[in-house]
């Protein structure tokens, strides 16, 4: 019932906006491709000492030259903002730190500067052998991670890897020989430190997971994927699978502490749990430490719950157990009596304030997506924030509740653009649940006329779409510039609304999912004659891509659709992709078990190739390892075969995303000329 109560008061706070945004929708210029691909991107707050500035990264894509860069900004609490780097196509300044109240340090061509923020010129600090990443500084220790061959140091690495093999050869004998983009090699990611004098490194640097069981064993593969760094400098926690050969099908991820200054050996906190540990906390006093933990091992969606270990007594105790929301981020209260949590909450992502003690929540933020949350003195936030119709910047919470931006890294290049809102909307869907979705509509909406539909969804499938405002091929203004009426239905499986709501889709791939699809589109279409039913298509990445599929193979409603980095073949899915423990849990086990073989075969596209109708554009990158290319292929082949418009867009240097900006303005010009061509829709702009 609280979660209903929650969802409704933010379905009117959406509603309430919906007048002032389609108002100022005309005369608005559509965002166009080029448009969104200039627009600047804002990296997380980091507070100085005393809370009275913010350092933060700017990107920007810089389209003539084919290339980025990326520089550092510093803004008081006033909004005041000054450059503290250059600007410079194709380099980066980035990992902004604090060393004091007045100078500040970031790494750029795999140095580390240290800069007052009054002078114009920096001094390198450290030069590392290799490279490194996620700095931090704390009482006079330098805190980072670097790839190293086992039992060896950055500058031996380096001299290894200069060293030229005669054949390039690979060799394997445990399973985990591929992870996302890239094949295991003997170099595994470290947590390191270093001393500093006098801004000058002192001696080597520390290898911190040294005494970690396994690090020194090269066939066994590896992963640090959080850190962080107490107050004080005495310890780092951080998050590491646990060691073991075939870890390909587990999700034994733990969290341990270390002293940052290498005379302790690795501590684990969650021992005995096999699920997955994340985003660890230390209290302001270094004491304690807050994480999330999944308790079910061997899937990735299970409930994540917090967790607060005493580093003194080593007791550990859950906090909030009866929160049926998974929190993705932690912060300590400067107190240490509370913890802010982000929430993804009925497709927003909330702040929440937890009190340790008893687990009372109390809500702080109702619309759009909080990230990055840092405390900004004894009470405030800072924070990044996005919206359907907001891109990101950085805001500031007072304690007294009220919210205001400090930046506006886009205000100038979208001025006079149009950025529809999503206007949300519920239908009875599967099992009889209340089902959430929104639409956003085109610039200069007329309601007496017809528009096309492009329905987009999502991947995961334990996922959800958000009211946020993404740079990456899926956000829907882009398609309602472009003409369309833009949907996104978070469908049977998506986080957000329940742990029963995410977990009710295991075995359902093509079951309760395209039931909630097919159900709110035919509900838009009895409630808005605006929409043309005559031209929809649809368009999805990952399990979105094999829903793409799963529709061709079920209907043929659709006039176009889109399958990005999709699936085809749900057992051959199991024999190719990098994470095995992900189809072994939705499909109940493994493909060559007699008695999971229906499972796999039962929402299967492969299984249906004969129906399959529906002009369809394929995507796919060579670099993808969670669904191999052959995923694409196949049904790019099979309706070729058969004499249907099909296309394959095929990307040698992308993964399961399309992150090169030269690559991702021609992922979306192809995608809206393969769907405006079948809708017989004219677009506002012209595509290059």
């Amino acid at each position: 019932m609280y979660g209903l109560l929650l969802f409704g008061a933010c379905f009117l706070h959406a509603l309430s906006c919906v007048s002032a945004i389609e108002s100022r929708s005309f005369n608005s210029r559509p965002l166009d491709i080029r448009l969104f691909h200039s627009l600047n991107r804002i990296g997380p707050p980091v507070v100085s000492p005393d809370a009275t500035k913010i350092l933060y990264t700017q990107a920007h894509y810089i389209q003539a030259d084919n290339n980025s860069e990326t520089y550092i900004n510093v803004v008081d609490l006033s909004g005041e903002i000054s450059q503290l780097t250059e600007a410079r196509g194709g380099e980066t300044y980035g990992n902004p730190i604090w060393f004091d109240n007045e100078t500040v340090g970031y790494l750029h061509k795999n140095k580390l500067y240290r800069q007052g923020l009054d002078e114009k010129n920096a001094t390198v600090v450290y030069s590392p052998s290799i490279d490194i990443s996620s700095v931090s500084y704390r009482s006079g220790r330098l805190v980072f991670v670097a790839s190293v061959y086992p039992n060896v140091s950055l500058a031996q690495t380096k001299d290894l890897t200069a060293v030229k093999k005669r054949d390039s050869a690979l060799i394997y004998d445990n399973l985990w020989v591929r992870h996302w983009d890239e094949w295991m090699s003997p170099r595994k990611p470290a947590l390191f430190s270093v001393e500093l004098d006098d801004w000058k490194v002192v001696g080597k640097e520390t290898n911190l997971l040294l005494n970690l069981t396994a690090f020194h064993d090269p066939l066994v593969r590896w992963s640090l994927d959080e850190h962080t760094v107490d107050r004080q400098g005495h310890n780092a926690a951080f998050i590491v699978r646990t060691p073991n050969e075939d870890q390909s099908w587990t999700t034994n991820v733990g969290v341990y502490t270390v002293p940052i200054n290498g005379t302790g050996q690795p501590r684990l906190l969650s021992s005995g749990i096999e699920g997955i540990s994340s985003a660890p906390a230390f209290s302001p006093d270094g004491r304690w430490l807050a994480w999330l933990q999944i308790k079910e091992p061997a899937y990735e969606s299970g409930q994540k719950r917090i967790y607060v270990g005493d580093l003194v007594s080593g007791k550990v105790a859950a906090v909030a157990h009866d929160w049926d929301r998974s929190p993705q981020s932690l912060l300590w209260s400067q107190n240490g009596t509370s913890l802010y949590a982000v929430v993804a909450d009925s497709g927003n992502n909330n702040i929440y304030v937890v009190d340790v003690e008893s687990g009372r929540r109390k809500q702080l933020t109702e619309t759009g997506s909080a990230s990055a949350v840092r405390l900004l003195g004894k009470k405030d936030l800072v924070f990044v924030y996005s919206n359907t119709d907001t891109p990101m910047d950085i805001h500031r919470l007072a304690s007294t509740g009220e919210r205001r931006a400090l930046t506006a890294v886009n205000q100038k290049v979208l001025k006079n653009v149009y950025l529809g809102s999503a206007q949300d909307f519920t239908f009875t869907g599967a099992r009889n649940d209340l089902v959430h979705g929104w639409l956003v509509k085109p610039p200069n909406f007329d309601p007496s006329k017809q528009y096309p539909l492009a329905c987009l969804i999502h991947g995961g499938p334990q996922q959800c779409n958000t009211h946020s405002f993404g740079h990456s091929q899926w956000n829907p203004n882009l398609y309602a510039s472009a003409g369309f009426i833009t949907v996104q239905i978070n469908f049977h499986g998506s986080s957000s609304y329940g742990q029963n709501f995410t977990d009710s889709i295991q075995q359902q791939w093509g079951g309760y999912p395209y039931d909630d699809l097919m159900k709110g589109l035919d509900y838009l279409l009895a409630e808005h004659s605006y929409i043309d039913g005559k031209r929809m298509v649809a368009l999805g990445a990952s399990y979105g891509g094999y829903m793409v599929n799963w529709i061709n193979a079920q209907t043929d409603r659709f006039r176009a659709l889109v399958s990005h980095d999709g699936m085809f073949s749900v057992p051959s899915f199991w024999y190719s992709t990098d994470e095995l423990w992900f189809p072994e849990h939705d499909f109940g086990g493994v493909p060559y078990d007699p008695d999971v073989r229906p499972h796999y075969e039962q929402f299967n596209p492969e299984r249906y190739a004969a129906n399959f109708s529906t002009p369809t554009l394929f995507v796919h990158g060579a670099n993808d390892f969670r669904l191999t290319a052959d995923q694409s292929l196949a049904p790019f082949t099979l309706l070729r075969r058969k004499g249907i418009p099909a296309r394959l867009m095929y990307f040698p240097d992308e993964n399961h995303w399309t992150s090169h900006p030269a690559n991702s303005i021609r992922w979306y010009t192809e995608v809206l000329r393969w769907i405006s061509t079948f809708t017989n829709t004219t677009l506002p702009y012209t595509l290059d």
